[in-house]
C-alpha cells in the first residue's frame, strides 16, 4: 500500500480517497490470488505496484491529455487486469470490455469487477483472434488498449479489427519501439492503420520509461483479418 501511495504520489494522479481505496483493494486482491494462478510474475508486490500499477496510470494520464480517453474502450489480453482496471477504477465513467482467453485470469477480472462494483464493465473470455471476427465485437470500440501482448506488427492484426474507423489502439511498449514501428509498416498499410505518435511515458521509478505507440484506424480492415488463432504470430504480415 506505501508503494502505490508513492505511485500515485509520483504521478500527481489526485484521485478521490474511494478510488485509492479501491485501487488498494485490487493490489491486495492480485496479492491474494497470484499464488494460485499465475496473474503476474513472482516478484515482490512493491515491484508490482511500481511497474503495472504505475505503467497503467501513467498510461491514462497521457490519453487523458491528447483527449484519448475514449468509449467504449476494449483491453487485449488483460491478464490479471492491466493496464485496463487501475484505468477504470481511476475513471469510473470509462466503458471497459477486458478480452483474456485463460479461464483462471478471466474469472479474476470478473471477482474484481464484482468486488470492486465496476458498472459498466465486462469480460469476454476468448482469444483476440477469435473475438475479432465477432458482430457484437468488430469495429465496435473507440479505444483499444494492449500492453505487453505481441511485437506490433502482430499486435495491430489483434487490434485494428476491434476499432471503429478514426479510432485509436495504445500500446505502450519497450525499448524496441523504433524497431517495432518500421517492421509494422506493411501490416498497417494492409489493415488500415496509421502510427500517429510515440510519446515516453511519465514513469521517473523506471530506468527506461515505456514508449506509447498511438495508432489510429484510419481505413478498413479486410474482412479476413484477424486469421484464426495463432496465426497472426506464426505468419506476421
Amino acid at each position: 500500500m506505501d508503494t502505490l501511495t508513492a505511485v500515485l504520489k509520483q504521478l500527481s494522479l489526485g484521485l478521490e480517497p474511494d478510488k485509492a481505496a479501491a485501487l488498494a483493494r485490487y493490489a491486495a486482491m492480485i496479492r491474494a490470488a497470484r499464488e494460485r494462478t499465475a496473474l503476474v510474475s513472482r516478484r515482490s508486490m512493491d515491484a508490482i505496484e511500481r511497474r503495472h500499477f504505475a505503467e497503467s496510470l501513467a498510461l491514462l494520464l497521457a490519453l487523458e491529455e491528447r483527449g484519448l480517453l475514449l468509449s467504449p474502450a476494449l483491453d487485449i489480453g488483460s491478464g490479471a487486469g492491466f493496464p485496463g482496471l487501475p484505468i477504470k477504477i481511476a475513471r469510473p465513467d470509462l466503458r471497459l470490455t477486458l478480452i483474456e482467453s485463460n479461464e483462471k485470469k478471466a474469472a479474476f477480472l470478473e471477482q474484481v469487477i464484482a468486488e470492486l462494483s465496476l458498472d459498466g464493465a465486462g469480460v469476454v473470455t476468448a482469444r483476440a483472434e477469435e473475438a475479432g471476427q465477432l458482430p457484437e465485437h468488430r469495429a465496435a470500440y473507440a479505444l483499444v488498449l494492449a500492453r505487453a501482448v505481441a511485437p506490433l506488427r502482430v499486435l495491430v492484426e489483434l487490434a485494428l479489427p476491434f476499432l471503429a474507423i478514426g479510432g485509436v489502439l495504445a500500446a505502450p511498449k519497450g525499448s524496441a519501439a523504433p524497431r517495432e514501428v518500421r517492421e509494422a509498416q506493411a501490416a498497417l498499410k494492409e489493415l488500415g492503420g496509421t502510427v500517429e505518435e510515440t510519446v515516453r511515458l511519465k514513469v521517473t521509478a523506471q530506468a527506461r520509461a515505456p514508449t506509447l505507440l498511438i495508432v489510429r484506424k484510419t481505413g478498413e480492415t479486410p474482412e479476413r483479418y484477424p486469421r484464426r488463432p495463432g496465426i497472426p504470430r506464426k505468419r506476421p504480415l
